[in-house]
């Protein structure tokens, strides 16, 4: 059901299988078995588009209700489950956990130093699903375009952006960077699937300034992009935070930006499951907005 939920909503078996962390195939099995098992067609396929029977519309309709009242029986077990050892699991981008997290949990810690905090690392992409199965409380996320309505978020704020420069390079010696020095540079940008805000990033700097970015190479993870800026590979545009995440032989330099429309292309937002209830992860919540300010000034 929560197959064909993803398929129905995204009219794509690419992207569906992309949100659900499964193989196209797999995905198309499982709708398949479903169809078989109802004895009625679902989805009418073509090489190039999805779309929803009558049935499909009949279904998606009460399978949405049945998962959203199926997932909040399971957070409100879960809940119980917690009580005697409270476990509170979140969930956050890289830099949010090189950054933001560090003194999220210090501060909650004071307040409920009974409580163990499992922390996943991870892109956006990965865990929002977790959050929707349940196996995260709350997450730390670049919000999508389009956010599922199963899940709620708060905006926290917009990271600042650096220049991460090889620490022999010639522009490490700047107290500050202007983009138009970026325009003759290999840059480094992270592949847009997995890490679009952080791709984009980079983009629209240079599109703002009338320039096209010189991209060398194209990379996943925040860590393997820092570590080819030091082996002089090239330079990249990266969240100040992740100056936190310890790579060595690399300067993070400030960006001059429009101090009158500074760019708001690094969004940080805390999600959760919509309508579950869960006092410990509202505490932790309540200590993030209550302290923003302070978390936002290190971002």
């Amino acid at each position: 059901m929560r197959c064909f939920v993803a398929v129905a909503e995204e009219l794509h078996f690419g992207r569906a299988a992309r949100r659900l962390e499964m193989l196209p195939a797999a995905l198309g099995r499982r709708i398949r078995q479903l169809e078989d098992d109802l004895g009625v067609r679902l989805l009418l396929r073509t090489t190039r588009s999805v779309a929803l029977t009558p049935d499909g519309v009949a279904m998606l309709e009460g399978a949405q209700d049945i998962l959203v009242r199926a997932d909040m029986l399971a957070r409100d077990l879960r809940e119980r489950a917690r009580r005697p050892g409270f476990t509170l699991k979140i969930g956050a981008i890289d830099t949010a956990a090189a950054g933001l997290v560090p003194d999220l949990l210090q501060d909650f810690r004071k307040r409920r130093p009974d409580v163990i905090v499992q922390l996943t690392e991870d892109k956006t992409i990965r865990l929002l699903p977790r959050l929707l199965s349940g196996r995260l409380d709350l997450a730390l996320i670049r919000p999508p375009e389009q956010m599922d309505r199963r899940i709620e978020h708060a905006m926290l704020f917009h990271e600042t952006p650096v220049v991460a420069v090889p620490a022999r390079h010639a522009l490490a010696r700047r107290r500050r960077i202007k983009i138009g020095a970026l325009a003759d540079q290999p840059l480094i940008v992270p592949d847009r699937r997995s890490r679009p805000h952080s791709h984009d990033l980079t983009i629209k700097l240079f599109a703002k300034a009338g320039l096209r970015p010189n991209i060398a190479q194209v990379a996943e993870e925040k860590q393997t992009i820092l570590g080819l800026v030091a082996a002089r590979l090239g330079l990249a545009i990266v969240p100040r935070s992740a100056a936190r995440l310890g790579t060595t032989g690399i300067r993070f330099v400030p960006l001059i930006v429009d101090a009158a429309a500074p760019p708001r292309l690094l969004p940080l937002a805390a999600a959760w499951l919509r309508g579950a209830r869960d006092p410990v992860r509202d505490e932790m919540l309540a200590i993030l907005r209550s302290r923003l300010s302070t978390y936002a000034v290190k971002a």
